[in-house]
């Protein structure tokens, strides 16, 4: 699915989340450990078993293979996420390296006075998503997400993300919005991984690389994304 020309107009904007937006510090590796205490006795060190850009589902499953003795299944999951969540807000609370990103609230804050809609498309899960948000107070600038709550396909849960998007859009229902008839071209995603080139491409958008999260300018362009940043305050295209 071939994305719209570099240089066609951008009406809406979703970001990743970790590594893009912001980062925790760690918080989420904390809440995910002391979820895997209490449900299987053993500790996890999520950053020694994922990869950076994997859903919150495949996060699990990888931690997940390397405590059971058998494969994982989804009752194991369900099990786990109520405990992630709520350990959660205590672990990013109490983060001392969380941060947002160079340029992130000067952006937002310029596209939200610019009345451009904005939306998220990550991995986390709806309310792990919120809550990261939440310490930054960067939730106001969102109106629609796609999660991995959605989906565990990163292609898929952007799909999802851009869908809403076109409904808010129509209804005006974003901050300072009015109503507005979008298609899939108008949106551009923001993310920090290769995985979120090959999901935006995958739905036929286009997308901006950071190179904010773990991995270097060089690995990015591999990856091929429509433009390549530092970070969003070296000429964002919006």
């Amino acid at each position: 699915m071939s994305p719209a020309p570099v240089d066609a107009p951008i009406r809406a904007v979703i970001f990743d989340v970790d590594g893009t937006l912001l980062t925790t510090g760690g918080a989420g590796a904390v809440a995910w450990d002391k979820a895997f205490q209490e449900v299987f006795g053993k500790s996890v060190d999520i950053a020694k078993v994922t990869e950076s850009g994997m859903t919150d589902h495949d996060v699990a499953f990888a931690a997940l293979r390397t405590v059971l003795d058998r494969e994982p299944t989804h009752a194991d999951i369900e099990q786990l996420t109520p405990i992630y969540i709520r350990e959660l807000p205590e672990a990013v609370a109490n983060s001392e390296k969380y941060r947002i990103e160079p340029g992130i609230v000067e952006l937002l804050e310029r596209l939200a006075a610019e009345g451009v809609p904005m939306g998220m498309t990550t991995g986390n899960i709806e309310p792990a998503a919120k809550i990261k948000l939440e310490r930054g107070d960067l939730n106001r600038f969102f109106a629609f997400g796609g999660y991995g709550s959605d989906s565990a396909n990163r292609a898929e849960l952007t799909l999802h993300a851009i869908k809403r998007g076109i409904v808010t859009c129509a209804t005006g229902n974003y901050p300072d919005g009015r109503p507005q008839v979008l298609s899939k071209d108008d949106f551009i995603a923001v993310g920090d991984t290769p995985r979120d080139v090959e999901a935006a491409h995958e739905c036929g958008i286009r997308i901006v690389s950071v190179a904010t999260g773990l991995f270097d300018l060089e690995t990015l362009s591999s990856a091929e994304p429509d433009w390549l940043l530092p970070t969003v305050e070296s000429g964002f295209p919006v």
